[in-house]
Parts: structure tokens; sequence; C-alpha cells
């Protein structure tokens, strides 16, 4: 197989840095010909592929059989933001909306390797997809190499048949094993408005970490907005176009294919603003939207967890929705965000790790400080009793070592907190258009204050018996606004 016709990666780091700017990203030849305009015929895979729970042998490579080898570009275009006032019940057939996916049964199997021409390359059995799973089947890879980088054929054809169709390429690194130390890069970002994504073929946040080449990209929630972003997703099926129309963007479809990720989610792509368990949205309820989440993403059970990237890093992702009590519950010990077991986890395995370095990304923020009419997340008063603990655990069993990183606010900061010493960043919104929010400027807290989109770039660097860790605040255009670096003796083994 041509290397041209393999990645978008091939593209340069000014190619991408241009798109991000605002000129039209640029494909491989086969890549516009072969994917974005298949043949007739075909099985198509519109949504491209997804690659999560990376680990040092294992991932799982997510899969969707779409029926056009393109999103619905001449569709219905819905306008800018929720008219509060006038909510209209949306009569526009799903299909016909603009970036709409819709699927399509058929098979699907999986080539996997290390050679990028996938002459050494293991297969999967095919496996049927329908509507009962919105056309997606997640394949569980096991028995990976550590550290190294794998290529993958996503092959399609049509119900009862294993003559390939379609084929899409991709790519994805796993993790180094415990021992080895540390070296590399890779990005988080969040809250993504589809209206708000500042180009046509998606956020320019995605060609610029793309450049930087990250081995894997946290998203950390607010992915889609089921209440904010028209139409709103009150049934399933408009909860699922919130998806196809976001995730078949060009730029979306690039990073994916190209890097691997990890996945939470917040309260606007589980049901609505400020959500929890037993609430609904029309038709729609909360326990369909944790369905349509994990059928999205290519994630794991249970949805708290925690992974190790070589010698000097292991990251925690928590969940802030499963487990949450009510918002409107008076504060005290009984009131949760994570609750009990998930916290029990987070703290005995924080205290069971060995890594120079250890992040906690979740979706919302445990500093902040946030807006006083919010009640959301463990910076806010409505949370301040489990808040205060987690601070204060921190405080006591890793000091120096451990950092947070948050989601859901639409500005970025680095922030210390004054009593606790926990310190945060806040990745900021996905486009310049979805920032704001911000309750300002706190210098009791802030080390760093900015009102713009971006993403967060974080490397790692080992040097002698220390590591470095650095955390690089990036605009929209990948330059970075802000720089924040640490260095640490590396423990014994």
């Amino acid at each position: 197989m041509p290397n041209d016709n393999v990645f978008l990666a091939s593209l340069t780091r000014r190619d991408f840095l241009a798109a991000s700017a605002g000129t039209a990203l640029v494909f491989p030849r086969a890549v516009s010909a072969g994917v974005l305009a298949a043949a007739e015929g075909e099985l198509h895979q519109a949504t491209g592929t997804r690659v999560g729970e990376v680990t040092e042998n294992s991932a799982i490579v997510w899969t969707r059989l779409t029926k056009h080898s393109q999103r619905n570009n001449d569709g219905v275009v819905f306008p800018k933001k929720v008219d509060r006032q006038n909510k209209q019940a949306t009569t526009v057939p799903v299909e016909q909306i603009e970036g709409a996916c819709p699927g399509q049964a058929g098979r699907v199997r999986l080539r996997f390797g290390l050679k990028d021409d996938l002459s050494d390359a293991a297969e999967t059995k095919w496996v049927d997809v329908t509507e009962a799973t919105d056309f997606i089947h997640q394949f569980k890879l096991s028995g990976l190499k550590p550290d190294a980088t794998y290529h993958y054929l996503s092959q399609t054809a049509a119900t009862g048949d294993s003559k390939v169709s379609g084929e899409f390429r991709g790519k994805f690194s796993t993790a180094p094993v415990p021992t080895t130390p540390s070296a590399f890069r890779f990005c988080v970002m969040t809250c993504q408005g589809y209206q708000d994504r500042d180009h046509a073929d998606g956020h320019p946040i995605y060609p610029s970490m793309l450049a930087l080449q990250p081995k894997f990209v946290t998203m950390t929630g607010d992915l889609v907005y089921y209440d904010s972003n028209e139409p709103r997703a009150v049934t399933p099926a408009l909860a699922r176009l919130h998806w196809e129309r976001m995730f078949s963007l060009p730029r979306l479809v690039a990073m994916m294919r190209n890097a691997s990720s990890y996945w939470l989610k917040d309260d606007h792509d589980t049901l609505s603003d400020d959500s929890w368990p037993g609430m609904k949205a029309g038709e729609l309820t909360f326990a369909e939207g944790q369905k349509i989440f994990r059928q999205q993403a290519p994630i794991s059970e249970p949805s708290y967890r925690t992974f190790r990237w070589g010698r000097d890093l292991q990251i925690w992702f928590t969940d802030g929705r499963d487990f949450r009590s009510p918002n409107k519950l008076p504060d005290g010990p009984d009131k949760t965000i994570w609750g009990t077991e998930q916290k029990a986890w987070f703290k005995r395995t924080v205290q069971e790790s060995t890594a120079t370095w250890k992040l906690l990304i979740s979706p919302t923020p445990l500093v902040g400080p946030d807006r006083a009419n919010k009640n959301d997340n463990h910076s806010n008063t409505s949370f301040a009793h489990e808040g205060n603990e987690l601070r204060q655990w921190l405080k006591q069993h890793v000091p120096d070592n451990f950092f947070v990183i948050c989601g859901d606010r639409h500005w970025q900061y680095h922030s210390v907190h004054p009593t606790a010493g926990t310190q945060e960043f806040s990745v900021g919104a996905a486009s310049d258009s979805h920032a704001g929010g911000t309750p300002g400027e706190n210098k009791t807290y802030h080390r760093f204050h900015r009102v713009k989109g971006g993403f967060l770039s974080i490397e790692l660097r080992p040097d002698g018996q220390q590591s470095q860790i650095t955390f690089h605040l990036c605009d929209v255009n990948g330059e970075v606004v802000y720089e924040a670096a640490f260095r640490r003796a590396v423990p014994a083994m």
C-alpha cells in the first residue's frame, strides 16, 4: 500500500497550523478520494474510527457503518442557539438534518499490525452490526506490544458476505511499561459547541493538537450539547444526531484516526445542564443518555478508571454524573458527586501508585474558583463538604506530585487552592466563540487566567534520576500562552 494513502498525519505542521487559522484542511489524495467520496456499492464509515482505553497491551477500536460516504452537508441547518422562549419540537426527519450520518446494517472486521503496510496484520472475525447498537461495534484488542505504534484497517462487508466493500485506516500507540521513563506528549480538551466550532470542518484545536503528534487525547466531557445546541436532543434519535454531526467533521475524523483517546462525560453530553440520575429531557432519560454515551465512546467499565503510562505518569479519570446526589439537596457528608465506591477507589489507587507524577483528569473543577450561581462541581458551595474532604486528603497524602486537570469551564486557568495547595489546570473551551462565563481573575487562586478557547498540552521528559512535567496552555492555533514546569526525583520502584 503506497504510503501517501495511509494517514492524515503525513500533513506538515505548517499545513495543520494553516488549517487551524482558517484555511481548508488538506487531505492526502487517497483519503479524500477513498474515504470522503467512496465508490458506489461500498459500506461506509463516515463517522470514522476511535481508539480508546489504551494500555501497554490492550485497546478498544470503535467502528460504525454508515449509509453514505459523507455526512449530510446539504441538510437542514438549525439556528446557532436554542430559543428558550419558544421550544418547538423538531419535525424535520433526522436524516435530513445537516451533518446527519444515518447508519447501515452490515459487517465489520479489523486488521491490525506493527507495519504500516499491514503485512504482519492479525485479523478479527467478521461482526454483524445492526440498528440495535446504532450500527457500532467496539473491538477489544489484547496481547499488544508495549510502547509500539499499531496500524489498523477497519473493513466493511454486506450482511452475510465476506467480500470487502470498504476500508478505513488509522493508527495508535500503546503505553510503555511502568519501568520505562516517560517521554511523550498528550493533549486535553473540553466543551465543544457544534455551532461554535469557528470553522466548517471542525474546531481549530484539532489540527493544532494533531500537529504536536500527541500519544493520546483526553476528551473531558461536554463533547456535544444536547440541550443548548439546536435541535435539542429530546429523543434518542436526536441525541445520536448530535454525535453523528460532531464526529463526522473532517478535523475530528482526522484526530481520532491518528491518535488514541480517553473519554469522560459530563452533563450536556449525558442529558442536560447540571443533570443527575433519574432526570428526563422530553422522551430522553438520563439512563438512555448513559447508554448512548457508552455506545459513542470507546470506554470500559466502570466509568472511573486509571491508566499508567511508563515510569513517571499515572492518570485517573473520574465520573461526576453516574453517582451524584441531586444538586438541590443540602450540603453535608451524605451529599456526593463521586459516590462512596468511586471515592474509596480513588484514594486507594492513588496511594498504591509508584508513578513520579499523578494526574486527576476530571470533567469538572476541584479547585476553581467558579461562579456563585453554579452548583455542579467540587469548587462550589453546593458540594463544599466533599470538595474540602478531597482537597484535604490530597494535601495529606500527595502534596507535591499531584495535579488536577479539569474540563467544563469555558476559560483557561492555573489555580492553586489557598489553604489545601491543590493545583488545577482548566483547559478551556474548544473554540474562541465558545469561551466565556468566568467570574473574573482571582489573585488568591489564579497563577494564570485567560478567557479564550484552546487546549492543554502536557509533556513528560526524563532527565537522569529526575523527571520533568510541563503544562502548556495553548490557544486554538496551538500557540503556548502559559507554561508551568515541575521537576522531581524519580521514586524507587
